[in-house]
This record gives C-alpha cells, structure tokens and sequence, in this order.
C-alpha cells in the first residue's frame, strides 16, 4: 500500500510544483507571491448527456460540493478568467479543485471559452474528466482505424492495468466486465485506441479482432495540462461505470476533498420467529393475508423457519463473512410455541445462537400499527367511527407493542438495542392511499419506549424525516416475497405480477410506468435461478455501489424451504469480492449507524446547498469550515494528519487506498485543519 501512496504523493507534488512554477511562485528571483488557494468545489460542464450526470450523480452521493454550468442555457455565465479565478485577501484563488466536460472541445475550437480554461488548468494545476469522447489524436489516442476498434462493449472483460492499479484505481481488484442484460440491445459503445506519448492508460481491453490492447480510461498530459480520457458511453446506473466512479473522482481531485464514499449492504430478515401467509398458486392471492378478494378458507400451510434452516443461517453467516439482522416478532413465537405443544426448536437454536446476529424489534405480535383496518374490501380501507374520523390504534397499545418484544429480547440475553424499531409492514407511518398520514399516537409511542430509528419503505419513502424525536431509516425491499418459501412459488407469484394478461399475468405492468413486462411467463422449475436472482443481485449491487447504505430486507421465509435469499446474497458477495481490493470492504452496518450516516448527509447537503460550506487547500494545508454542530465528510491520501491545538493525529479511517472520516473542529476551534502529504 506504502509504494502505491507514493507515487500518488509524488505526482500531485509534482503537479503542484508546475503549477507554482506557472505563477511565478518560487522561481528564482521571482517575487514571493504567497501560494495558491485551491477551493473544493468541482466545475460540471454539463450539456445533458448520460455520462456527465453519471459523474455529477457520483459527486453528490460522495458530498463534494459542485457548480453545474448547463450549456443549453442561454443565459449561463460565460467561461472567462474571472469565473474560474480571483483572489481573497492578495492571495489567488482557483474557485475550482477540478473540471468535468462533456468532452474535451465542449466550447469549440479555439473559442475565448476554451482558451479561458485550458490557461486556467495551466495556471492552477486544474485536472480535466473528458466524460466520453472518441478515440483521437487531440486526446492522446491514436485513430481506432490505426489498430484500434470502436463498437459495442456488452459483455468485455476491461482490466486495470499496472499505472492504475498503482494510482486512482488500485481499490479493484478483478476484472471488470460490461454489462450485457438485454442481449438483443446495445448497452455501451466504446473506442478502443493505441495511447500516444503522452498517454497512461489505466482501464484496457485486448483489442476485438486485432493484436494488442488499446484503452478505455487514461490520462493524457500534454501542454501543462492533464486530462482524464473516458473512450465509452455509460450511465450512472449501470455496474461498469460504479466501478469505475471512485477511481474518476479520486484523480479529479487528486485525492483531497470534502465527502466520503464507502460500499455498504446490510439485509434485515424480518417476521423471525413469526410463520408468514403462503402465496396461493391456483387463486393467485395469498389467503392467510388480506389480499384474497371474496376470502374463503386458508388451506395453505404458512411458512416458518426450522431450528435445521436457523442453523443453516448462522452457518452461511461464518461462511460468509457477513451478519444477518434478525427482525424478530417474540410473541407470535410464543403463540407458535403454545399451539404446538409447548415447544420451539426454532427459538431455541437461534437463541443458542443469538450472538452471531444482530437483533432489531419488530413488535411483539406484528400487528398493523396504523389506523384499525376493515378488511371486509380488496383492497383494505381505514374503519371509521360513529362521527367519520378514522378509528387508530392507541398509543398505548403501540408501546406496548414495542416494549413487550423488546423486554423478552431482554430476558433472553438478544444483543439489542433499544432506539432500533421496524414496525410490522412499516406500519404506524403514513400508507397510501389508504392511510395519507402517520396514527397521531406513533411519535408518543416511540418516544415512550426510546425509539430513534423507525424503519420505513423506501419504494414509499426514499428519504428521511422525522418522527416525533424518532427518525425514518428508509429500506430497500427485495424481490423476494415474503409470501414464497419456494423457488415455483416465487416464480408463479413473479408471473402474475410482470406478465400481460395475454400471458396469464394480472397485467399490472402493462399499467404501471414504472414496470414492464415479461416477453413470457418464466418456467417455474427454472426461471428464479436464470432471471430472479441474477437480476435482484444486480440491483442490490447497484445500491452497494451507488453509495447508498440503506438497508435492504426479505423475511424469515425467504430462509426457509427451498431458503431462497440465499442466492441472491452469495451472489451479490461474490460479484463484490471478485471485483474489489481487500482494502475496499463490503461494510455491513446495523441500523442506528445506517440511519445517523442518512442523517449526517443530509444535514451536510443542506449545509452545501445553503452556501455555509468553505472549504480550500493552500500548499499541504485543507481547511474546511462548516455551520456549528454540523458534521464535516473528508477524504484524504494515507499519511493525512488533523491538526489540533496541541499537535495532530492521524486522520480518518482507512479505505479504498485513501483515508475519509466525518470530523467537526476541535473546542475553541471553528475550523477543521488538515496537513495532507
């Protein structure tokens, strides 16, 4: 790790010793010109293509602050020395750390424009993202009729070369291949091209049909200036460019600016001890719930775990590497225990267990906590009472729910902690249509029983907000039903949602903008391991690698039976590990820490977005000051020390060959200062 900082020290050395140079700072019998003042802010040249917002989306998920000039706009500012530099109190001042362009002539040959920004990048030592441009002299790149190849990438295998490796991209680890998800549709198109003097190519490719390899990613300097060169077209959706992002804004900003990125997933098993309601494959509802139009009897068994299948869950887990959060419903175990004869295996292996989880409270019965259902309609309405309001549960009965489950967790020595809930179906928060707004009892309720986190839905609630004291921590949701312990069933349920009715399907996603339908029905022997799983992998992947910690969550049936998760998660750990470095781990954060990194970014946003943010790097100093009580996100190389009053200290946590931390000033010190290689 040591020789892969150096070298990355010694080129923003350099980089800063030519730009001094430039300005006449510390040339012999030059005039001592103080140095520099470098802001930490990006330029986003952006004339809407999906590769500039896939950057601008990696910035903002990351929280470096960014001005976005939109060439569409015909009243935009104009590019001139003035835009891009000043200077505050005698010192210069570039206003922006680096540059990101749509590609490297957005503003037209020899244009006043141009000439502004490529002096300005001479002047201060600006690098420049051309986010995807063709393969050409101009750039560094020999023409792809000189032994290169332009086409469709969908399925190649990409490679970090050496100079990579040793720089921005050393966090990964294997190869890295395009995705290909729909075979009869081109999903990126690349120029690969021979580099030129001048060019370091760090993401390669064998040439397709030739000899040799020619680059996707590299840098050209050339002139003073430093370009980072980007030869294929992507979106910030697809896993490629995930990638690939940290290693783009690490050398945009050389490795030293506010925000921080890390990979999480955490996944919540809720409903554990509790039996789940089993699809229905011949009425196409799930009778043990509220979904079955007309009722009639349940003759379906409900799905529960054995003590055989909890076992296997802590098995996995050590396998693995990874630790499950157990959601856990102890009243409904007891009331299982006492209909079936005094006894639990279940309960009593995962208690044996309980060390090796995570515990969180799921009520103590998992009733619905919002307004009093009347079920008597598909779909369910709130009942009313005798003057028409809505009739909810108390809050009462609610912390009362809260406090029962979390007293026996208790008395059966669970790991818990006590500011940590996820109501059963997120229920007590607002459900629409039918519930627009949170039971009046809830925010009491929690702050009776000192709840802090409540979990929400994230397809309902992407965003955080509070609760009474209580805060939301809004969780992904898996495609993988509660209702379905085996592979037929979730498959059978999966056609009837995502086929037309041509098909058999109820033709919801012929109505829905934001789905779309099967081509046809899958097999139900085969089409959860070929199209389920891979595609609920990649997207649970896409959110570890967006940035996103939010949690996800399936349900204790989906570890029961034909133990359906499982597939989904090796496989989410698998593509991770193949792809990333040991010093990029998978990090696997409980819920309180998920919920306050949530609330720490979006406190740090509306700090950004309110202009309270000042943040600079003059020589080897960073300093950065924020609104008082807010926490300050920062990336850092290795060897980054914080200084305090009396001396400093190491600063950060290591990650992804860089050191990153959420700090504030010290007492009696309204800033944060860092000494940085």
């Amino acid at each position: 790790m040591a020789p892969r900082m150096r070298r990355r020290s010694q080129s923003a050395a350099v980089s800063a010793a030519a730009a001094l140079m430039t300005l006449g700072l510390g040339v012999p019998g030059a005039s001592a010109a103080p140095v520099p003042r470098i802001d930490l802010r990006v330029l986003v040249v952006d004339n809407g293509d999906s590769s500039v917002d896939a950057i601008t989306a990696q910035l903002r998920s990351t929280g470096i602050p960014y001005t976005r000039l939109d060439l569409n706009d015909p009243g935009r500012p104009a590019v001139t020395a003035a835009f891009l530099s000043d200077t505050v109190n005698g010192t210069p001042r570039a206003k922006y750390q680096g540059v990101v362009l749509p590609h490297e002539a957005p503003f037209g040959a020899d244009s006043a424009e141009r000439t502004a920004l490529e002096t300005y990048e001479r002047t201060y030592g600006i690098p420049q993202v051309d986010a995807y441009t063709w393969a050409h002299p101009e750039v560094g790149l020999d023409y792809t009729s000189e032994g290169g190849w332009a086409g469709a990438l969908d399925g190649r295998e990409a490679t970090v070369t050496p100079a990579g490796k040793a720089g921005w991209f050393g966090y990964l680890d294997g190869p890295l291949t395009f995705e290909d998800n729909a075979p009869a549709v081109q999903e990126s198109h690349g120029y690969v091209a021979r580099p030129r003097e001048g060019f370091t190519s760090y993401v390669d490719i064998p040439v397709p049909g030739g000899t040799g390899r020619g680059s996707l990613v590299g840098e050209y300097a050339h002139d003073g200036r430093r370009e980072l060169v980007v030869t294929f077209a992507y979106n910030q959706h697809q896993r490629h460019f995930r990638a690939l992002a940290r290693g783009i804004v690490e050398w945009l900003t050389q490795g030293v600016h506010l925000g921080r990125a890390r990979h999480h997933l955490a996944v919540h098993v809720d409903d554990v001890l509790a039996p789940d309601a089993r699809w229905d494959t011949e009425r196409n509802c799930t009778p043990g719930d509220i979904d079955c139009a007309g009722g009639g009897e349940d003759t379906t068994a409900p799905i529960r775990m054995t003590a055989a299948d909890a076992a296997y869950a802590a098995q996995w887990q050590r396998e693995r590497g990874f630790t499950l959060d157990m959601v856990y419903n102890a009243g409904s175990g007891e009331e299982w225990k006492a209909e079936h004869g005094g006894t639990d295996p279940l309960t009593d292996r995962l208690l044996a267990d309980r060390a090796q989880y995570r515990w969180i409270n799921h009520t103590y019965t998992h009733p619905f906590l919002g307004c009093v259902q009347d079920t008597s309609t598909v779909p369910w309405s709130c009942a009313k009472n005798a003057d028409g309001s809505t009739r909810w549960m108390s809050r009462a009965e609610i912390a009362a729910q809260i406090r029962d489950n979390h007293d026996w967790g208790l008395l059966k020595g669970l790991p818990l902690d006590r500011t940590e809930l996820v109501t059963g179906e997120h229920s007590g928060l607002k459900t629409l249509p039918q519930q627009p707004q949170d039971n009046p009892g809830l925010a009491g309720a929690l702050a009776d029983t000192g709840v802090r986190w409540i979990a929400s839905d994230n397809s309902r609630e992407p965003q955080q907000r509070p609760v009474g004291s209580a805060v939301t921590v809004p969780r992904h949701p898996m495609n993988v039903y509660y209702n379905a312990g085996t592979e037929a069933e979730m498959t059978d349920e999966y056609n009837w949602i995502y086929t037309s009715k041509a098909d058999g399907g109820s033709g919801v996603c012929e109505n829905n903008p934001t789905s779309t339908c099967l081509d046809e029905p899958l097999d139900t022997t085969t089409g959860y391991d070929t199209h389920i799983a891979p595609q609920e992998a990649r997207t649970a992947l896409g959110h570890v690698l967006g940035n996103d910690p939010r949690p996800h969550y399936a349900h204790q049936s989906n570890l029961a039976e034909d133990r359906i998760l499982y597939p989904v998660l090796d496989r989410v750990l698998a593509d991770y590990r193949a792809l990333f470095a040991d010093n990029t781990p998978l990090e696997n954060p409980r819920h309180s820490a998920i919920g306050t990194e949530l609330k720490r970014r979006a406190a740090w946003q509306t700090a950004l977005d309110q202009g309270r943010v000042t943040a600079y790097r003059i020589g080897n100093t960073v300093t950065v000051q924020a609104p008082s009580g807010t926490r300050i996100p920062l990336t850092a190389p290795e060897g980054t020390r914080e200084q305090h009053l009396l001396g400093t200290t190491a600063f950060g946590t290591p990650y992804a060959g860089s050191r990153s931390a959420w700090t504030t000033p010290d007492a009696l010190r309204s800033t944060v200062t860092l000494k940085v290689p």
